[in-house]
């Protein structure tokens, strides 16, 4: 069998000190995340990230700059996930957009906010994220490259 980690894309986006953030369901119940989700055939990586913000928080997403590249596995027999965070703003809000299955609602939390809900964070990597913009790392999108033919 061959080996493959999950290759996930995740937004941390800030505006007056406050995070934007999903509350989702998950089978361990109810978690905050980054907006975020799997990359889908044929999309490249800012293509998923602009598709997912706005799936499951109906804000229109515009990535700015790479924050993180992440490995993650939580046990040694969980999947591996291959997790790309960005940063950007968003706008044109479309409030009566249905959100994502699973999407319960969307939040903007300060990081105290979320520290405090640690607990119920979907993974560490949420705080990572944060924390990774917070230090003030950024990275050009120019050096993602996509070679995909139609």
């Amino acid at each position: 069998m061959v080996w493959k980690p999950h290759v996930t894309v995740a937004a941390v986006v800030e505006k007056d000190g406050l995070f934007l953030v999903v509350e989702e369901q998950t089978v361990n119940g109810l978690a905050f995340n980054q907006p975020a989700g799997h990359l889908e055939e044929g999309e490249d990586f800012i293509t998923a990230v602009k598709r997912e913000v706005l799936e499951e928080t109906a804000w229109q997403f515009e990535p700015q700059q790479l924050l993180s590249v992440q490995l993650w596995r939580k046990e040694a027999q969980s999947p591996t996930f291959l997790r790309l965070c960005f940063t950007g703003q968003v706008h044109s809000h479309q409030p009566a957009q249905a959100l994502d299955t699973g999407i319960v609602a969307t939040h903007w939390l300060s990081y105290p906010q979320l520290q405090a809900r640690q607990a119920k964070l979907r993974s560490p990597l949420v705080l990572t994220c944060i924390e990774n913009y917070l230090s003030g790392a950024r990275y050009p999108l120019s050096l993602l490259q996509s070679f995909l033919h139609a």
